[in-house]
């Protein structure tokens, strides 16, 4: 598949950095040569200087009817549309534009956008801000990924010494019950496709595959209990925190502390018709968290620019009795060491744009089918085709790579378990978890 990605800051050079261990024809594009040259030095890619809203630099870099995916995600906007619509003239099969404009997103301007050449829209913040809602809801979770409307769920769940799992092989708790399944295990810095003799250690992140009546069976085992989240203190008044608010706002008491004063003017004007508490003054001080009352809330979420100032505030908040910490972790490299600290959930834009993406790339139904990208995992729903290799025998003969596994399905609506002797149909909806790097293995399997 020939890949154009328009912008190599952060979120296209992470994507292009993704799309090229996946044998992908990757060409991305860029005014920065420097940036380009530091892709091109490192990754299996091309790069090409130019800009993203010219003719000429377009179709030098391969954009025609050759090309399957255009992705735009320069820092503005207005570049990412008009470049999707030169895109879209030139005979780009499909087109992905980066916004910063909630208005856009808007159902009743979708036509407006296929007509000019926009096929799709990602907005980073709006998808950060909804992934922070889902953590609100299930505090004791770290991850929580759900297919067709929760018929299976792949639940990720950090365990303490406390938990009754720990110490314990995965063929002796296989043995015993068969409600769920461990996927994979994140150890430090490493994600693992277990096997029945790996023991679960403390400190594990354990990715449960399950159904919905078994949650209250993992959340014992995992030694972990439920609560609700009434208040929540938002650290940094950005796009995410400007997105929550509006998501939020009726559901929980939601306190935002900004540092910089003009953006705390403006802050009331950006959540207007919210019911939320903005407060000037520095989040990272304890004195002054004291003062807006951490001590009586149920969540901390730090969504400054600095993911180390995120980080050690939310150890701060936990420090102070807050249950719940939230932090915005843009560095991929830091984010194994904030999961092995005591911070509840990891927000990511760049792995939450590279998902949307991702399912695009799969040809996915976008309103049925789901892709999540972790720091070095993926997860993906994928729809086994009449004749495949996967459905041409049981589970345990298909002699599956190791960096894969089957989570679980989805067969006639209905989430169901994978064991060794089950049999993948035709039409089944299948959740792989599987390592970076590995999924055009998997799509081998299913095409």
């Amino acid at each position: 598949m020939k890949i154009v990605i328009a912008g190599a800051g952060e979120v296209g050079s992470h994507l292009g950095k993704l799309l090229s261990r996946e044998e992908q024809d990757i060409v991305m594009i860029d005014r920065d040569s420097e940036k380009l040259d530091r892709l091109d030095a490192n990754y299996n890619l091309m790069t090409y200087v130019g800009s993203p809203t010219s003719f000429r630099t377009l179709s030098a870099a391969g954009v025609d009817t050759r090309c399957d995916l255009f992705i735009a995600v320069t820092p503005y906007e207005n570049t990412n549309i008009t470049s999707c619509a030169i895109a879209k003239s030139l005979g780009a099969r499909k087109t992905v534009a980066r916004i910063d404009n909630f208005e856009f997103r808007d159902q009743i301007h979708r036509h407006f956008f296929s007509s000019i050449g926009v096929d799709h829209l990602i907005y980073p913040e709006y998808l950060a801000a909804q992934e922070i809602c889902t953590a609100l809801r299930r505090p004791w979770v770290r991850n929580w990924f759900e297919l067709h409307d929760g018929q299976l769920l792949l639940i990720g769940v950090k365990v303490r010494s406390n938990a009754s799992l720990v110490g314990q092989r995965l063929r002796d708790i296989t043995y015993t019950q068969h409600n769920y399944h461990v996927a994979a295990i994140k150890r430090r810095h490493d994600t693992i496709i277990p096997r029945g003799d790996d023991i679960i250690q403390p400190d594990d992140i354990l990715y449960f595959t399950t159904t919905k009546e078994y949650v209250d069976e993992i959340r014992n085992i995992c030694g972990k209990r439920e609560y609700k989240i009434h208040k929540v203190m938002v650290m940094g008044g950005g796009r995410i925190a400007v997105r929550l608010a509006h998501m939020a706002s009726d559901i929980w008491d939601l306190t935002i502390i900004e540092n910089d004063a003009e953006i705390c003017r403006r802050l009331p004007e950006k959540c207007s018709g919210c019911d939320v508490r903005i407060i000037h003054g520095d989040a990272r001080n304890n004195d002054t968290l004291r003062e807006e009352g951490i001590e009586g809330m149920d969540a901390f979420v730090a969504l400054t620019e600095s993911s180390e100032t995120n980080i050690l505030a939310c150890l701060s908040a936990k420090e102070l009795g807050v249950n719940k910490t939230i932090a915005e972790v843009e560095n991929i490299q830091f984010i194994s060491e904030a999961e092995m600290l005591n911070i509840g959930t990891i927000v990511n834009k760049k792995l939450l744009a590279s998902s949307k993406i991702f399912q695009l790339l799969l040809d996915a139904d976008e309103t049925s089918s789901r892709f999540m990208a972790l720091a070095d995992a993926e997860v993906a729903e994928l729809e086994a085709r009449p004749g495949s290799k996967i459905t041409r025998a049981p589970v345990m003969e298909l002699r599956l790579s190791h960096d894969m596994t089957i989570a679980g399905l989805i067969r006639d609506g209905r989430g169901m378990l994978v064991g060794g002797r089950d049999r993948i149909l035709p039409g089944d909806h299948v959740l792989v978890f599987c390592l970076s790097g590995t999924i055009h293995k998997v799509e081998k399997l299913f095409s």
